[in-house]
């Protein structure tokens, strides 16, 4: 066995996980060594950007029903089992682990000592042990990088081992099929096999990071981007995709903290990230700037086409998939934060796209509809276009994130409303969707409008105007907003026909309503007062 690169003091995978006889071991290769190997591997290729170019094989997005978590007394009452979060038993766990280190014998195997959490009090130290040279650059791409003195002491808490090339037996093993990701707290580990798609590590420990912080720590864990401004406000933005979560959160005039993961404790607004998984579908510079110049020599492209007998990307090029993606350090980006942390938000957005017409394109929320409006993560989307059908579907993510979520929601919104008990912080709910009518009818809200209601709310220009509520939603929206028409604020006005507009605002709320069903046994009465009021016909 050769060892390659810049070891850590406590740097033995046999004695921390277990992994013997391996072949090469490759510690904290930079990021040109790891591209070097993944050419020479034939397992990429550079882009005329300077970006490397790789694709993720059989999965090119996340296999949620795949991703299991070890049930033992460590979780047993803690996590909110079901669909979402499936048990997986600690024998299952060790025999599939065994399995897989039996796989990665003789192997080489590149290795990354990284952390999550920009604040220091949160930090969370990695170990990341990945199959592939990719994998493991996407980890450096991803993840916060310690400092050549950090790595010399550099203790790891938590280890995550990915070896793509393992498949799992079902039969033999008790996963779904041959691809798996599980997490197991009692032993800090994530391990992920049969995939080779990068984003099951940065979720695998997302997911963690929303078990520990919020369950141990008391911290309010978000999939959020957040930006902060020349005066030292901090803005949050939660969205599922399609809302303008990374559009409406860059912004020239404010530094960008991070565009997907944060925590919340008692005074600071922290990223638990070093770098950004960006979309790449359709990109261009007119439309997202930032992400187009950030694909540069670092970068990873995964999935990626390209024009044909040229090595540039293609961004509308879907042959392998619509979830092509860029990984890249967040220095990438020049408009930062150094380090990637703020102040509490002195605003939340929650963005959706209502696609049926019905929602304010801006609305205050008071603290309980808050709660309620995070745990229901609403937006809307057009199903099915291509094969002629245009009626919207309802889409509800719970915390704007359901799939990363081990807690029950309730837990994630009690600490959200603890944390605005008393203070002067404003939650705002945007519909960046339709107006004037559902889809098909209406029109989708212009996005300098959006930008204006957003840009009047951070600077104060809402504080004093008057507001009026919306029924069924019981939702207060301004009368009055600087550079918005104010025709479209009250979003039933804008329909000329004023009784379908009740009649699709009651089917949205009875959505609302059947939705929070689930949640009803363990959410507070605080929250369930905040629900819209179904009319009975």
């Amino acid at each position: 066995m050769d060892v390659f690169g810049k070891k850590s003091n406590n740097a033995n995978l046999n004695e921390s996980i277990g992994l013997t006889n391996l072949g090469n071991q490759f510690w904290n290769l930079s990021p040109s060594e790891l591209i070097e190997d993944t050419i020479i591997n034939g397992q990429g290729m550079l882009t005329d950007t300077g970006a490397i170019a790789v694709e993720t094989g059989e999965f090119t997005g996340r296999s949620p029903k795949d991703r299991f978590i070890v049930c033992d007394e460590k979780t047993e009452n803690a996590v909110w089992w079901g669909n979402i979060n499936v048990k997986f038993s600690p024998e299952k766990f060790d025999a599939l682990y065994n399995r897989m280190k039996a796989y990665m014998s003789g192997r080489d195997v590149y290795v990354r000592d990284a952390y999550a959490c920009a604040d220091e009090n949160h930090r969370l130290n990695l170990r990341v042990v990945t199959e592939f040279p990719w994998s493991n650059h996407f980890a450096h791409n991803m993840f916060l990088r310690p400092t050549d003195e950090e790595i010399d002491t550099f203790s790891p808490e938590w280890h995550v081992v990915c070896a793509p090339g393992f498949m799992a037996d079902p039969e033999i093993d008790g996963t779904r099929q041959h691809n798996f990701a599980v997490l197991n707290f009692t032993r800090k580990m994530i391990i992920i096999g049969g995939t080779g798609y990068t984003g099951e590590i940065k979720k695998g420990v997302f997911s963690a990071l929303n078990f520990i912080l919020p369950h141990e720590k008391n911290v309010l864990s978000m999939h959020c981007s957040a930006n902060i401004g020349k005066d030292g406000d901090t803005a949050v933005f939660f969205g599922l995709s399609g809302t303008g979560k990374t559009t409406l959160s860059s912004d020239p005039n404010r530094r960008l903290i991070g565009d997907d993961e944060h925590g919340w404790s008692n005074d600071t607004v922290f990223n638990f990230e070093g770098g950004c998984y960006a979309k790449t579908i359709d990109l261009t510079r007119e439309n997202e700037p930032q992400i187009f110049d950030a694909i540069k020599y670092g970068a990873i492209l995964e999935n990626i086409g390209f024009y044909e007998g040229s090595s540039t990307p293609n961004y509308e090029d879907v042959t392998i998939t619509q979830n092509t993606r860029v990984s890249y350090p967040i220095h990438h980006i020049d408009n930062i934060v150094v380090p990637s942390k703020g102040a509490a938000p002195k605003n939340i957005f929650f963005l959706t796209c209502d696609a049926f017409g019905v929602l304010p394109p801006i609305s205050k929320l008071s603290r309980e509809q808050a709660m309620y409006h995070f745990m229901s993560g609403y937006t809307a989307k057009v199903a099915g276009t291509e094969m002629g059908v245009t009626e919207p579907e309802t889409t509800f993510s719970a915390g704007f994130g359901a799939a990363f979520l081990p807690l029950h929601p309730a837990k994630y919104a009690e600490l959200l409303g603890n944390k605005l008990e008393g203070t002067d912080i404003k939650v705002w709910l945007i519909n960046t969707g339709w107006s004037g009518g559902a889809y098909g009818v209406g029109k989708r809200m212009k996005l300098s409008f959006t930008r204006a209601m957003i840009t009047a709310a951070m600077n104060g220009k809402l504080d004093n105007v008057s507001y009026e509520k919306l029924p069924i939603f019981e939702l207060e929206y301004p009368t009055t907003c600087e550079d918005v028409p104010s025709e479209i604020l009250n979003p039933r006005g804008t329909w000329a026909d004023k009784a379908s507009y009740d009649e699709t605002a009651n089917n949205l709320a009875n959505q609302f309503v059947r939705n929070f069903e689930k949640f009803a046994e363990e959410t507070s009465a605080a929250i369930l007062s905040a629900a819209p009021k179904v009319m009975v016909k």
